[in-house]
């Protein structure tokens, strides 16, 4: 079923942005009737790294957190047991607590987010859901005791801070969210992971035989980024034997490459591989610094 690659996807995907960060569990069994918990986030003591750059789901990760992403807008009854998990998790926490004679604080017992793409305004009110001022607007907190917020990926704002969490969303919020994502720096911690997640995603989704129009859309979507990106990989491929090929002749020449020498490999790669290669070979070093150096 389609459900279930996209929640396998929504795990992995949880897990690769959140692992940099803390101790992430997936699928996670809790005791008595067998029950799985999608993601399991417990943040390092010392926390160094930036969580800024995963925006509203960095905040979720400041504290321990219980993240059940749904492909499906979750049903009433689904979040209730998404709530029974979280309470059975804290009831396992004050056991360990009192066997081991410790002070079992608030802060060390999970909040749980409950990723829905979308989330009807009756659905919204069966839970008498709040929404806090500091808070993006999409995000519905349940009382203080629960420690349960619903979260309408659909509602968000479409900005920078919301991104990661629109990647789980459905039909054009979540084709928008892949557009953001695409437009990212190269150079960005999360792109190119993430991007190879959605490429996988777009596999697993295209051996099936029933899809979903929405599954369908977001392949068609996936298909002009994937070859595009796979192009790109190709020219940075060739690029980077073209710059051995450089080095390589080089340091064959010169037997080291000094500052002067590692100067001029960028305008050399400006050129094709018959057109360097001579002048590489029969240049001086110094015929090549001044004709490649920069001045």
């Amino acid at each position: 079923m389609t459900r279930f690659v996209h929640d396998e996807f929504a795990k992995d995907y949880l897990e690769e942005l959140l692992k940099p960060y803390g101790e992430v569990k997936s699928s996670s069994k809790i005791s008595g009737e067998i029950k799985e918990i999608d993601v399991l986030f417990t943040p390092s003591a010392q926390q160094t790294s930036n969580l800024e750059v995963l925006g509203l789901l960095g905040r979720f990760a400041e504290f321990p957190a219980i993240l059940e992403p749904f492909r499906n807008a979750a049903s009433g009854d689904e979040i209730c047991d998404c709530i029974q998990k979280l309470l059975e998790v804290k009831a396992l926490l004050r056991r360990d607590a009192k066997a081991n004679k410790t002070r079992l604080n608030e802060s060390d017992i999970p909040k749980l987010w409950v990723l829905s793409p979308t989330a009807s305004p009756a659905l919204l009110s069966s839970f008498n859901v709040n929404q806090k001022s500091e808070w993006l607007p999409g995000v519905y907190f349940l009382g203080d005791a629960l420690r349960t917020a619903i979260v309408a990926i659909h509602q968000l704002p479409q900005t920078p801070e919301t991104l990661w969490l629109r990647i789980l969303g459905r039909g054009n919020v979540q084709s928008q969210a892949i557009v953001e994502l695409s437009a990212l720096p190269l150079n960005h911690p999360y792109k190119q992971a993430t991007l190879e997640l959605v490429y996988n995603l777009r596999e697993n989704l295209r051996i099936n035989q029933n899809l979903e129009s929405d599954d369908r859309e977001l392949i068609m979507r996936l298909e002009p980024l994937y070859q595009q990106d796979r192009e790109r990989a190709k020219l940075e491929g060739k690029q980077e034997g073209k710059r051995l090929v450089v080095e390589n002749l080089l340091q064959v020449r010169f037997g080291s490459l000094d500052k002067e020498l590692q100067a001029i490999i960028e305008p050399v790669l400006a050129l094709l591989p018959e057109e360097f290669t001579p002048l590489l070979m029969q240049l001086s070093r110094e015929e090549l610094i001044a004709r490649f150096g920069r001045h």
